[in-house]
């Protein structure tokens, strides 16, 4: 168990580190994007590229974790987000931009599948390894959007030469955590593509709560920052209100634990309820920052229990190998809701303002709690 402790150490500090980076990108992307000329519709697209790549990626993770180490995508993930960041650093080309998210948009893939597949197996829960991931990620994405905003002010290049040097030195304990087994193949499902993971009772709402995740982070990431500015928030606030909404998802992992011992339902709908109606509500209160604060808090405490419950359930429902494949399942459901949301809200912009886009997105995050709600026989 000693062993367990470090790595859990070294796992908990390359999280931050890697949140860090990336949260500073979710401020700083559709900021300077917006800067450079770019509009709306533009800004939703640079993010949805991050989301096709991030999916494409996941595709393939089930197969390659069992051929590779976790720790080894774990390190990688990190040198990427890095590079990622200092792509920007150097130019706003919009070329620049494109790269940088395909290669963010990698990076989350293989870092946060690896992650938590090495948390699953080095924990005595899932649902414990997963919140230790969850609450570092926090922290990371907590500071990183905080200091984003700051720096913003001084130089446009300086946060995003911070969160390269925080990706760096991330490698650093991710090439130091414990090396485990590869997953078995003869003990490999019959493929995320080929149905037969997300048709089993409980990872089919595993997969419902990630989606509801995805579409949150995709918002928070994108259209959040922009509402805000419509709203005459200046670029500190911003950072601050983002950060708060992100260290709302502790106290959604913190809760974790609580909600899944009541079952998968209460699970669902507690997420899925508080996210929408956090996102929809700080949407049409973008120019009232206490109360922007609130909404986007609530929608944060959501997301943490989306993500924390949601790949837990997975974990547990399916054998002790297959773990590697149901997590990239959720993963990849994941990173679909990360592309479609963008794209979606790309359309409702050129028809409706951006507010009122995202006051629906909000509203049909929280569709899929009435299936929870209907359906007796979900799995406890």
């Amino acid at each position: 168990m000693g062993s367990f402790s470090a790595d859990r150490t070294l796992s908990i500090i390359a999280t931050v580190l890697f949140s860090f980076a990336l949260g500073t990108l979710a401020v700083v992307v559709p900021i300077l994007a917006i800067v450079a000329g770019y509009g709306a519709v533009e800004v939703g697209m640079i993010v949805a590229v991050a989301a096709v790549s991030q999916l494409v990626t996941r595709l393939f993770l089930g197969v390659l974790m069992r051929k590779v180490p976790d720790k080894s995508f774990i390190a990688g993930a990190a040198l990427m987000i890095a590079v990622s960041c200092a792509l920007i650093a150097l130019s706003h080309a919009l070329a620049v931009f494109v790269v940088s998210q395909l290669v963010q948009g990698s990076a989350r893939a293989l870092f946060w599948t690896s992650s938590q597949t090495h948390a699953v197996r080095t924990s005595t829960s899932s649902v414990k390894g997963l919140t230790d991931v969850n609450l570092a990620a926090g922290l990371g994405s907590l500071l990183g959007p905080a200091f984003a905003g700051y720096l913003l002010e001084i130089s446009p290049s300086l946060p995003l030469i911070v969160a390269a040097a925080a990706g760096s030195v991330a490698v650093i304990p991710a090439v130091l955590l414990k090396r485990l087994p590869v997953f078995a193949p003869d003990h490999s499902s019959s493929g995320i593509l080929a149905g037969g993971l997300w048709r089993r009772p409980g990872v089919d709402t595993s997969c419902w709560m990630n989606a509801g995740a995805g579409a949150w982070k995709s918002l928070l990431d994108s259209y959040v920052p922009i509402v805000l500015s419509l709203a005459g928030q200046t670029i500190t606030v911003i950072g601050i209100l983002v950060s708060i909404a992100n260290s709302a998802v502790l106290a959604g992992s913190l809760a974790g634990s609580w909600l899944r011992k009541r079952g998968n339902r209460i699970s669902l709908l507690a997420g899925l309820l508080a996210a929408g109606v956090g996102l929809a509500a700080a949407a049409s209160l973008a120019g009232i920052v206490v109360a922007a604060a609130i909404a986007l808090a609530l929608s944060g405490v959501g997301a943490g229990i989306l993500q924390t419950v949601g790949p837990a359930i997975a974990a547990d429902e399916v054998h002790p190998e297959e773990r590697g494949d149901v997590l990239a399942l959720t993963g990849t459901v994941r990173a679909v809701a990360l592309f479609l949301t963008p794209c979606v809200m790309a359309l409702l912009v050129s028809v409706v303002p951006v507010a009122a886009a995202m006051v629906t997105a909000g509203v049909v995050m929280t569709l899929p709690a009435a299936r929870g709600k209907g359906r007796k026989n979900l799995p406890q």
